[in-house]
C-alpha cells in the first residue's frame, strides 16, 4: 500500500481478472464444496457463482468512471479554486465471511475491496469447512500474499484478527457476533460495515395474487433451506385470505420438492447440529400446540427439515424471539394493513421487508411508516440480484452498503481536495479584519 501501486487501475483489473478466472476455472470445485457444506442443491450453489459473475462485469466495466475525480462546484469566495473529490484506498481490510453463502459473501466484498485499490485478509467460516479450504487453496493459487490472503479458523482466529489495527472491517454473520466485531474495532476506531438480517416480515393482502404469492414464498423458504438472510421470516397475513392461501401453500410444496420434500434433492440441508437442534425446537413447540398448517416433517440424520408453516397465537412463541433461518415460516393474522404495520415498527427494524398485493398508495404507506434495509413488492429475495442496487441493513439488521458502486464507495477514502492559485490574494481575508459583519454574513449566503 505505501507504495501506492494499488492506486492504479491497471493493477486494480489485474487482481478483478484474477478472480475471473478463479471462478472460470473452479466451477465444480465450488459446487462440490457448497454440496458438502449445506446439501446445496447445484442449481442453487450456481446463483452464488453468477452473483460474483455479475459483480465482476458491473466493477470491470465502471471502473474508470468510478475512480475519476468528481468535481465540485466551490461557493464565490473561493473562486478561482477548483474542488473535487478523489476516491483513494482505504489500505488493508478485513473480510469475514458467513456459512450460509460461503463462497459468494465471502468474495463479492472482496470484489469491491480489490476494485477499490485495497489489499485484503480474508476470514471464511469455519461452520463451512469444505468452502474454507477451497478458498484458502484457491485465493493462493490467483493471489499474491501481498494483495489477498485467507487465514482459517474458528472463533478465537476471528477475534485474534478483528483486534488487529485493520483499515476496515467487513463483516457477515449474526448480530450477537457483529456486536463483539464492533467492539473490537472501536479500539482502534476502525471503521466497520456490518451485513446482519433479523425478522423480515411479508404482508400478504387480500387482493394479492394468491397462487403466485404462495410459490414465491414457499421458494425464498425453501431456498437453501431458509438459511438466507433476507428470507421471509414471518406472515402478516389477513384472515380472509389465510385458508386459500394455506391451499396453495400445499400445492406448492407438493410441486417444488413431491410428497416427501425430505428425499428432494432441490432442498438443502441445515448447516450444523446446533442450528438444526435449535430449529426442531421451533417445530416441536409448534406440534405441542397443535399449530402446524404444513409439514413439519424432520430427519435428524442428514439434518434436513421440510418447509413447515406454522401458526402463531401468541406474541411470546419462541418462533417469534429471533431471527428462524431455516425453512419454518409462521403465519400470523392481522385484520388490516395498518396493524401489520403496527406489528412491525414494533420490532428491530429488519433486513428486508416484503408485501403482496396492495395499490400504490398502499404501497407508499408501508414505506413511509416502516424502515429496512431493503423492499421487495410482490416477490421475495430478488431485491439482491441487482448489482446497482446498494445492499445492507439499517439499525439492528446492519450497517454500511455494498454492491456495485456502494462497495466501491465503502472501501474507499473520499479525499476532499481544495486546489487555489496564488494570483488572487485578497487583504480583506487577513486581520485587521476592516469587513462589517453584516457585509460577511451577506456575501457568504
Amino acid at each position: 500500500m505505501t507504495s501506492g501501486r494499488t492506486r492504479a487501475e491497471g493493477w486494480r483489473r489485474v487482481q478483478l481478472g484474477q478472480l475471473r478466472a478463479l471462478l472460470e476455472k473452479h466451477e465444480e470445485d465450488v459446487l462440490l464444496a457448497l454440496n458438502c457444506d449445506l446439501g446445496k442443491p447445484a442449481t442453487e450453489a450456481m446463483f452464488e457463482i453468477i452473483a460474483l459473475r455479475q459483480e465482476l462485469k458491473l466493477a470491470e466495466n465502471n471502473l474508470n468512471k468510478w475512480m475519476r475525480p468528481r468535481k465540485i462546484q466551490v461557493p464565490l469566495s473561493l473562486k478561482p479554486g477548483e474542488a473535487r473529490i478523489q476516491l483513494e484506498p482505504v489500505g488493508c481490510v478485513l473480510i469475514i465471511g458467513p456459512w450460509n453463502y460461503p463462497f459468494s459473501l465471502t468474495l463479492q466484498p472482496l470484489i469491491s475491496a480489490l476494485a477499490a485499490g485495497n489489499t485484503a485478509v480474508i476470514k471464511p467460516s469455519e461452520n463451512a469447512p469444505a468452502t474454507s479450504n477451497l478458498l484458502s487453496k484457491l485465493i493462493r493459487k490467483y493471489f499474491s500474499s501481498e494483495v489477498v490472503t485467507v487465514i482459517e479458523g474458528d472463533a478465537s482466529a476471528a477475534k485474534s484478527l478483528v483486534d488487529l489495527p485493520f483499515d476496515h472491517i467487513f463483516f457477515t454473520g449474526g448480530s450477537a457476533i457483529g456486536k463483539k466485531v464492533m467492539s473490537s474495532a472501536a479500539n482502534h476506531l476502525t471503521p466497520i460495515t456490518l451485513e446482519l438480517g433479523g425478522k423480515s416480515p411479508a404482508i400478504v393482502l387480500e387482493d394479492a395474487n394468491l397462487e403466485v404469492t404462495a410459490k414465491r414464498l414457499m421458494w425464498g423458504k425453501g431456498l437453501n433451506a431458509g438459511q438466507t438472510c433476507i428470507a421471509p421470516d414471518h406472515l402478516l397475513v389477513q384472515e380472509k385470505i389465510k385458508a386459500p392461501l394455506i391451499n396453495f401453500f400445499k400445492n406448492v410444496l407438493n410441486d417444488f420438492y413431491g410428497l416427501n420434500p425430505l428425499k428432494s434433492k432441490d432442498l438443502a440441508k441445515i448447516v450444523n447440529e446446533y442450528h438444526f437442534n435449535r430449529l426442531n425446537e421451533i417445530v416441536r413447540s409448534a406440534r405441542s400446540k397443535g399449530n402446524i398448517l404444513l409439514g413439519g416433517r424432520i430427519d435428524s440424520e442428514s439434518r434436513r427439515i421440510e418447509p413447515t408453516i406454522i401458526e402463531i397465537t401468541e406474541d411470546n412463541d419462541i418462533a417469534m424471539n429471533d431471527e428462524i433461518f431455516g425453512p419454518i415460516l409462521p403465519i400470523i393474522t392481522v385484520p388490516s394493513l395498518g396493524k401489520a404495520i403496527e406489528r412491525i415498527i414494533q420490532l428491530d427494524r429488519p433486513l428486508a421487508l416484503y408485501m403482496f398485493g396492495g395499490t400504490i398508495a398502499q404501497q407508499r404507506e408501508v414505506l413511509r411508516k416502516t424502515s429496512s434495509g431493503t423492499v421487495c413488492f410482490n416477490d421475495v429475495i430478488m431485491q439482491a440480484g441487482v448489482p446497482e442496487l446498494p445492499f445492507g441493513g439499517i439499525g439492528a439488521s446492519g450497517m454500511g452498503r455494498y454492491h456495485g458502486i456502494s462497495g466501491f464507495e465503502t472501501f474507499s477514502n473520499q479525499r476532499s481536495i481544495l486546489q487555489r492559485p496564488f494570483w488572487l490574494d485578497l487583504k480583506l481575508r487577513y486581520p485587521p479584519y476592516r469587513l462589517s459583519l453584516p457585509f460577511i454574513k451577506k456575501m457568504l449566503s
